[in-house]
């Protein structure tokens, strides 16, 4: 740009973006390029190089070109306060519409060079046609508007849950640590500065992602209100910063991340607490193979303190975080195989209706499914109280001697073996072979007991522990 003299219209187009320049940047080659089309272009190209002539750029942040950036203000200001029916070049009455450069332009800018070979329209066809362009496009955002308020609600609510679920795990821990002796006082102390640290991490990762969350509906927010406010506009000065709506419009907003094992680790808090703490005292205490992962359980199932045992309750307020099954009234264990041999006693007591066995990790948890090997189930179950099924593709008919009370279930993972025992005389119920592919979880679901339609709790069995001393 010279130094010297009003500069022209094509003195204050960025060589980027081709339109008046915002911000302008100067860069060590001495050429200029708007602040934003610079920071795009090094993101997509990796390199903090010159758009221009490809020269290499300093490390540190460009400094803005005050001159060119006051004399593009006045421009642009000149522009919104002259006539902006007539064109700032010829001032001629802007007549037609250039589809090749997206601008207004009289019958002076139709006939000269840069025009020459350019598709045309009529001003007020154009705009009909732009208007209705930039109309369509509007609303993907303002779905996505919808989308992200949406969100923020659960997001909300899945903070506010973190905190009962940090009360529910205190009361637990506190419970558990009054029925130990008093030199005890130690560990449960730092139990719960863990659990404290837990919260505080996991309450602020939620903090952080809803405020960035706030920061983005409140920047999609005005670009809609700038973009309405645009569309309402007349004719001509809509077309006229045509091309800085569209930039607007064509902006990329990031879909809400999927926030996984933000609530709090009850398994890790509460799973086993007694027997590791045992192991400190010598002492015994009850001790089972797995336990339950509260986390999984859908609305309607309530998990003891000690994560041992479900049953069906009321429906509870819970956040539908992505590893909640809500498809089906079930919970999985919290812990996972992936190898090796593994047993585990349930007690099914007397519910009419039951189902328990394995399930692999990628399974349906938010859609309805059907219980078999194909989408990842290898359980067996009790239907209206008389008849037990073994959940195969299609399902097969049990016939049993005795009615089972407690059954074990094997898991023989490198052999793709799921056996269920009636732990009571040790028959062979039904034996599942497959070939598993991925981790897979401890599966239950409860039902209601047949008589006076009240809940009967799915049980872990505890194991027999003998201490000997040598």
């Amino acid at each position: 740009m010279a130094a010297t003299g009003s500069p022209s219209e094509e003195d204050l187009l960025c060589p980027q973006c081709k339109g008046i320049y915002w911000i302008p940047v100067v860069l060590n080659c001495d050429h200029n390029i708007c602040k934003l089309c610079l920071q795009k272009f090094w993101e997509l190209e990796g390199c903090r190089e010159c758009p221009v002539c490809r020269a290499v750029a300093g490390t540190g942040r460009p400094p803005v070109n005050l001159q060119l950036k006051i004399a593009s203000d006045k421009y642009r200001t000149q522009m919104m306060t002259g006539n902006l029916e007539v064109c700032c070049i010829h001032s001629e009455k802007l007549q037609f519409f250039c589809h090749s450069d997206d601008e207004p332009i009289c019958l002076v800018c139709q006939t000269s060079s840069k025009h020459k070979v350019h598709k045309f329209g009529p001003l007020e066809e154009a705009a009909r046609q732009k208007k209705k362009e930039i109309s369509d496009m509007l609303e993907p955002f303002k779905k996505k508007l919808r989308m992200l308020n949406k969100t923020k609600g659960q997001w909300e609510e899945t903070r506010s849950y973190i905190q009962t679920q940090t009360d529910q795990c205190e009361r637990a821990i506190k419970e558990e640590f009054e029925k130990l002796h008093l030199f005890l006082l130690e560990e449960e102390n730092t139990r719960l500065t863990v659990l404290k640290q837990e919260e505080e991490v996991k309450k602020q990762v939620m903090s952080e992602k809803l405020e960035n969350l706030k920061d983005q509906i409140k920047t999609l927010s005005a670009t809609i209100s700038d973009i309405e406010t645009a569309l309402r506009r007349r004719d001509v000065p809509f077309l006229q910063d045509y091309k800085q709506t569209k930039k607007s419009v064509k902006c990329v907003i990031r879909e809400p991340e999927c926030i996984r094992d933000i609530l709090i680790n009850s398994a890790q808090h509460l799973g086993l607490l007694g027997y590791r703490v045992w192991r400190k005292m010598a002492d015994t205490v009850k001790h089972v193979p797995i336990t339950l992962d509260p986390n999984t359980a859908q609305s309607n199932l309530r998990c003891s303190e000690e994560l041992t045992c479900v049953q069906y309750s009321k429906k509870q307020l819970l956040p539908d975080n992505p590893e909640r099954c809500t498809n089906r009234v079930c919970a999985l264990g919290a812990t996972g195989f992936t190898w090796g041999k593994h047993s585990w006693t349930v007690d099914v007591g007397q519910g009419k209706d039951w189902y328990i066995g394995v399930a692999q990790e990628s399974i349906n948890r938010k859609s309805a499914v059907f219980l078999n090997p194909t989408e990842g189930f290898w359980v067996i179950g009790l239907l209206n109280g008389d008849s037990y099924w073994a959940e195969t593709s299609p399902r097969t008919r049990l016939v049993l001697k005795h009615k089972p009370e407690r059954i074990t279930i094997k898991v023989d993972y490198d052999r793709g073996k799921v056996v269920f025992i009636n732990a009571t005389d040790l028959t062979t119920i039904h034996t599942f072979h497959d070939r598993f592919t991925e981790k897979i979880f401890p599966y239950f679901s409860p039902g209601l007991y047949d008589e006076e339609k009240i809940s009967s709790p799915l049980t872990i069995c505890p194991l027999s522990i003998r201490v000997v001393l040598e």
